[in-house]
C-alpha cells in the first residue's frame, strides 16, 4: 500500500520555516511521504503568518482554490492565523479539518490520529509553555544551515503586533538543550546555525546556569564543527553592548545584525509602544558601527502607522541616510486583530502609505547600490548554497548575509557546502558578483 502523502506551504518568517521543518519531520516519522504539489497530496498544510494582512489573505485564497473538488483531502491550517482565528477558520473554510498553533506541533501525531479515527474538526490551540520546545524529529530543508529555536513568544506589547496573541508569552529554552542540539547538528554535518526567536536577544536561560543572550552566543560559537552562527530577530530594547562584544571576540559569530527600528520618529515609536526612542536606537547603531568587524545592519520599517505625519515620515528618511542600512524590509501598516493600534485614530490613507513606501524603497535602493559598489575589489568568504546553471555561476552567501554569485575556474568542481574566498568584481542593488580566489577551499 502506498504511503499517504503531504504537502506543506509556508508563509512568513524563519520561525515559520523552521516550524514547517518540525511538522515535516513529524509526518515523515508517521510514514507520510512529502510531495511538491497540493494536488498530489492526501494531507495539505498551510503554515501561516498573520503579521501582515496580505499574507493572511493569501492563505484563504489557497483554501478557496479547493473549496470544491477536494477529493477526500485533509486540510490543515497551522501557525499564527490558526492561533489568531481559531475555530472561526472552520466557518470560513468548512473543508479544513485541523487548526493548530505553533505550541501544539509536539502533539501533531495525536491530532492527526484523531482525524484518521473519524473526527471532522480538530484543534490544537493551547499556548502551554511546557510543550513549546518538545519538538519531534525535524526534517531539515537546507543541507548546510540549520535553524534552532531558543525562545518563543513575546512579552512586549507593540501596538501593531499580533505575536503576543499568536505565539504567547516569552519562554526561553534551557541552555543545555540548545547546546545539545547544536552539537547534534554539527555531528550531522551542518556548519551554520541560525538562532531563532521573536525577540531572540531577550533570551534568559531558565536553568541554573542563568546565561543571558550574549553568554549563550559565546557558548554556541564554541561548538566544534560550527563555522557560522547567526541570530534573528533582535529587539532594540534588549540589545546590549555585550552582544557586540561577543561578535567582536569570535569570528564564528556572523558580523550581521537585524535590528528592527520600525520608524525614525520618536513620536511614532511611542505610539507604537516600542519602548525606545530614536536616540536610544541610534546609540545601539553606534555600538555596531564601532565594531572592527564591520557589522552589516538590516532593519524593518513600517510606513503609515496611525498618526504618522509628513515630518514623522521625513524622520524615517533621515534615519536611512544616517544609518545607511545594508538592507531593509519595508511595509505599509495594516491593522491586525487584537492589537492596541486598532483604537488609534488619524489613519493614513492607503495611497499616502504607498507613496511613502516607494520613497523608502527608492532611497534604500540608492544606499545599497552605493554600499555594494564600495565592496568591489574586496575578498569575502562565502558558504556555497546553490548553482545557477543558466549563468554558469555558483550562489554563495557571506557572513554579512550578502548574496555573492561567482564563477569558478574548475567547471567540474562540486562546491555545495564549501567555504570559499571570492573576489568581488561587480555589484548591483541586491547582490554581488565575483570570481573564486583559485586554489582555496577553506
Amino acid at each position: 500500500m502506498a504511503s499517504k502523502t503531504f504537502y506543506i506551504e509556508t508563509f512568513g518568517c524563519q520561525m515559520n520555516v523552521h516550524d514547517s521543518e518540525k511538522v515535516a519531520g513529524a509526518l515523515l516519522q508517521r510514514g507520510y511521504a512529502r510531495v511538491e504539489a497540493p494536488d498530489a497530496a492526501d494531507l495539505v498544510f498551510y503554515n501561516t503568518c498573520s503579521i501582515r494582512d496580505k499574507a493572511e489573505q493569501k492563505v484563504f485564497q489557497r483554501l478557496q482554490q479547493f473549496k470544491r473538488g477536494a477529493n477526500g483531502k485533509v486540510f490543515a491550517v497551522l501557525g499564527c492565523v490558526a492561533q489568531q482565528e481559531g475555530e472561526k477558520i472552520f466557518e470560513r473554510a468548512p473543508h479544513v479539518s485541523l487548526v493548530a498553533g505553533s505550541a501544539s506541533y509536539a502533539r501533531l501525531p495525536e491530532l492527526l490520529a484523531r482525524i484518521e479515527a473519524g473526527e471532522r474538526r480538530v484543534t490544537g490551540l493551547s499556548l502551554d509553555t511546557d510543550e513549546t520546545f518538545e519538538t519531534p524529529l525535524t526534517r531539515r530543508d537546507h543541507p548546510h544551515r540549520a535553524y534552532l529555536t531558543i525562545i518563543e513568544g513575546c512579552d512586549k506589547s507593540c501596538a501593531y503586533c499580533v505575536v503576543p496573541f499568536t505565539r504567547g508569552p516569552e519562554r526561553s529554552r534551557a541552555s543545555a538543550s540548545i547546546l545539545q542540539e547544536a552539537r547534534e547538528l554539527a555531528e550531522q554535518g551542518y556548519t551554520e546555525i541560525q538562532l531563532l526567536g521573536q525577540n531572540v536577544n531577550s533570551y534568559r536561560d531558565p536553568s541554573p546556569a542563568g546565561w543571558n543572550f550574549a553568554q549563550l552566543l559565546r557558548q554556541v560559537a564554541r561548538v566544534p564543527g560550527i563555522r557560522r552562527v547567526r541570530f534573528t530577530t533582535s529587539h532594540p530594547r534588549d540589545f546590549g553592548r555585550d552582544i557586540v562584544e561577543a561578535i567582536d571576540e569570535n569570528p564564528v559569530l556572523c558580523n550581521h545584525v537585524h535590528l528592527p527600528v520600525q520608524s525614525g520618529s520618536s513620536l511614532v515609536l511611542a505610539r507604537m509602544q516600542r519602548l525606545y526612542t530614536r536616540e536610544e536606537y541610534l546609540r545601539r547603531i553606534e555600538w555596531l558601527k564601532q565594531s572592527p568587524r564591520q557589522i552589516a545592519i538590516s532593519t524593518d520599517i513600517i510606513v503609515g502607522f496611525p498618526g504618522e505625519t509628513e515630518e514623522d515620515f521625513q524622520d524615517t528618511l533621515r534615519l536611512l541616510d544616517q544609518v545607511e542600512y545594508d538592507s531593509i524590509f519595508s511595509f505599509k501598516y495594516s491593522p491586525r486583530p487584537n492589537t492596541a493600534a486598532l483604537a488609534l485614530g488619524d489613519a493614513v490613507p492607503d495611497e499616502e502609505k504607498q507613496r511613502r513606501l516607494l520613497m523608502v524603497q527608492e532611497k534604500q535602493r540608492a544606499i545599497q547600490i552605493r554600499r555594494h559598489a564600495a565592496l568591489i575589489g574586496s575578498v569575502a568568504e562565502v558558504l556555497v548554497e546553490g548553482r545557477n546553471q543558466a549563468l554558469g555561476q555558483w550562489i554563495g552567501r557571506t557572513a554579512q548575509h550578502r548574496i555573492l554569485n561567482f564563477t569558478h575556474p574548475d567547471k567540474s568542481a562540486s562546491l555545495l557546502g564549501a567555504y570559499l574566498p571570492v573576489l568581488v568584481t561587480r555589484s548591483g542593488p541586491n547582490s554581488l558578483v565575483g570570481e573564486a580566489v583559485t586554489g582555496a577551499v577553506v
